[in-house]
């Protein structure tokens, strides 16, 4: 055919996919379930879904720091006992508001963060994670050790959240919704990072460190500030966590609580922005239902169900989500090309006005 009466294709407008559309539809559906929730459930399910929604912020710094960089802590645990027992001594201790603590509690286990970030440097994997383990393990040590601060072994009671008088909510209502709020801007900012240049700073520093810093990567900033933001994000959850509670204890913050948000964050897929709450909503409530079903095997049926969702599931929640939709956009693809090609073949078959004018 002559490129003369070849027709210039026609300019797509910048149009919204449908797959965004979806996730549209799909936030607004659990923003809707979220405010349902608190009113239909009674105070003791509620503030259950509250530990969910603090564990998840917990979680979801763990999967910044696992996940998107690569580098593997068993430790986190501390760093929310971090947060929670900065909020409780400063309200139970100096009369501060519980909100007001919040940015002094994630200081101080960014800080703890950094600290621990730092010889993190030269050494990766394994060691890595028996490093921040020992770190877990010494936490409630030190709880113990500053007993006259801390409670020790008899605990830290705690004054209870005060309730604004405007809100015409319950207790347990109010918090969840607060903790909600913190919770979803915490989502977008993580989200908005891992797309912005930082995040595929940090996917690259966990593929190939040695290429990243090659090509000018700051890998020893990325790979401390990262470690420093997790635990801060920790820190955080464990703050708010204390809006609901009246009493601190070390046994809150143990290496078990570690590994559960370990076995959280891989349950929800590691490099997933909101598996950390599905995975929070797993160690939250299975447990419970396992121990209604034999109160002596509760354990033995809990750990064969983690077996059991990673040789099904071994991306998490949202990695069979992801496989899910992978396969069935290729059926689609196959299916849209197929009925497309009769068509696109007869596109390519020259014209009688073609052949003239390709003669003349």
């Amino acid at each position: 055919m002559s490129a003369a009466t070849t027709a210039a294709p026609k300019a797509k407008g910048p149009g919204i996919s449908p797959r965004s559309i979806a996730m549209g539809v799909i936030c607004l559906v659990l923003v809707g379930i979220a405010y349902w929730l608190p009113t239909y459930f009674e105070a003791f399910r509620v503030r259950q879904l509250s530990n969910v929604l603090c564990f998840a912020i917990a979680v979801l710094g763990l999967a910044l720091l696992t996940g998107f960089n690569g580098q593997i802590s068993i430790g986190h645990g501390a760093f929310f006992g971090v947060g929670a027992y900065t909020t409780g001594i400063l309200v139970a201790d100096h009369g501060w508001t519980h909100l007001a603590t919040v940015p002094v509690a994630a200081l101080f286990a960014f800080v703890l963060g950094v600290m621990v970030g730092l010889p993190a440097l030269r050494i990766k994997g394994l060691y890595l994670a028996l490093v921040t383990l020992a770190l877990a393990t010494l936490f409630p040590a030190v709880i113990q050790k500053f007993s006259d601060v801390t409670g020790g072994t008899q605990g830290k009671p705690v004054p209870q959240f005060e309730v604004p008088s405007w809100s015409n909510l319950a207790a347990d209502q109010f918090i969840f919704y607060l903790q909600l709020v913190f919770l979803v801007v915490i989502l977008i900012l993580v989200r908005n990072l891992i797309s912005s240049r930082t995040g595929r700073a940090l996917i690259a520093i966990r593929d190939k460190d040695v290429a990243a810093e090659v090509v000018g990567v700051n890998v020893a900033a990325y790979r401390v500030t990262t470690f420093g933001v997790s635990a801060m994000l920790a820190g955080i959850g464990g703050s708010l966590w204390v809006l609901q509670i009246s009493f601190l204890s070390s046994a809150d913050s143990t290496e078990t609580l570690s590994i559960e948000f370990l076995a959280a964050m891989v349950i929800g897929g590691a490099t997933s922005i909101l598996g950390p709450i599905l995975g929070s909503l797993f160690i939250e409530f299975v447990p419970e239902y396992t121990s209604n079903v034999d109160a002596q095997l509760s354990n033995v049926i809990y750990g064969a169900l983690l077996i059991v969702l990673m040789l099904v599931l071994p991306g998490g929640f949202f990695g069979g989500l992801k496989r899910i939709e992978a396969a069935v956009l290729r059926k689609v693809g196959r299916q849209r090309d197929w009925r497309k090609a009769p068509a696109a073949l007869a596109d390519d078959l020259p014209t009688a006005d073609d052949v003239v004018v390709d003669a003349l």
